[in-house]
């Protein structure tokens, strides 16, 4: 059981850094060479549901991980 938990968590890591790679930023060093000066955007379509998967599967990295101690101190 503990291996399995250790399969699904560490595809969650890889899909979790997917998914914040595929994140869009309007800051950062687009912002030094002229990028917009947007501070705050309504989040539309793809990057409102990558966003949303984001959140997601960070949750369930977290249940996963908290799962895999439980099962391990034998609670």
């Amino acid at each position: 059981m503990n291996s399995t938990l250790s399969i699904v968590q560490a595809i969650l890591a890889v899909l979790l850094i997917i998914e914040v790679l595929l994140q869009q930023r309007g800051s950062g060093m687009g912002m030094a060479f002229g990028g917009s000066g947007e501070v705050y955007g309504v989040r539309r379509g793809a990057e409102k549901f990558i966003f949303i998967a984001t959140v997601v599967t960070a949750v369930l990295f977290f249940v996963v991980g908290i799962v895999r101690i439980l099962i391990e101190a034998n609670i």
